[in-house]
């Protein structure tokens, strides 16, 4: 029960620094608008086409990968969040003081999903207005949120490991970085088959490919089918590894 009390104050503390800092926000969802704007609206005519459809149709295919290259952007947010509070020397009086050990990053976990989240929203707003049309009903969008909860709780934890290996600020930011290269490498901008051999088996064997395929599903109101399997275990897997390793590092 105090770890749950103490995760709270410590969430807590993260939103303040949220409020305190909006611009962060704005930093983190500016990266996933330009490049939407820039696939859209430069290269949107002709990859529509390659997928059999035109802009708009474009649009629809590409907004879930950029929904999840804000996940990846926001992890450098966390991660230099993480590596801050540990240089600067307050995780040394929090690990003085009578509270639960894991409720320090717990907080950092649950406050970067609130950041995340409102990225995301700022970025899905800004693919409406630019004439994203997805067909999903109700329960379509609350399978969406719950495909971007585990996914962002999963990234955030490998944020976090990542932050507590890093012997600087400036390092933490760095380690992140290449996971806004993998909806790239994924089914995020291009559909897998149009590949080299090599690289399309990577494409489809990525844990952010199952994620954007599931998303992309459930955006048309379509039944997301095998892809979400995999992107429940790619996401138990990522979190579960990210949570033992910064356990053991922040314990260390």
């Amino acid at each position: 029960m105090n770890a749950v009390v103490d995760s709270v104050t410590m969430l807590r503390r993260q939103v303040k620094h949220i409020w305190r800092y909006p611009t962060l926000i704005i930093t983190f969802a500016a990266v996933p608008v330009v490049f939407l704007l820039l696939f859209v609206f430069v290269l949107g005519g002709t990859m529509g086409v390659g997928i059999g459809g035109d802009r708009a149709a474009y649009t629809g295919y590409l907004t879930p990968g950029i929904l999840i290259m804000t996940v990846a952007a926001a992890a450098q947010g966390t991660a230099i969040s993480v590596a801050t509070d540990m240089t600067e020397g307050i995780i040394a009086r929090f690990k003085t003081m009578a509270i639960a050990r894991v409720s320090v990053l717990t907080g950092h976990v649950l406050g970067a999903m609130v950041q995340t989240f409102i990225a995301m929203a700022v970025v899905l707003l800004a693919a409406l207005l630019i004439g994203f049309r997805p067909a999903a009903s109700v329960l379509d969008w609350l399978g969406v949120g719950a495909v971007l909860a585990m996914f962002t709780f999963a990234i955030t934890w490998l944020a976090v490991a990542l932050a507590l290996m890093s012997k600087s600020v400036a390092t933490a930011s760095n380690l992140p970085m290449p996971l806004m290269m993998l909806p790239f490498l994924g089914s995020g901008f291009v559909p897998p088959e149009s590949m080299p051999a090599g690289l399309r088996w990577f494409a489809e064997n990525q844990p952010f490919t199952p994620v954007i395929e599931s998303l992309r599903a459930l955006l048309d109101g379509r039944a997301p089918g095998a892809s979400l399997a995999q992107a429940a275990v790619w996401s138990a897997v990522i979190a579960l590894t990210g949570y033992l390793l910064a356990r053991r590092l922040y314990n260390r």
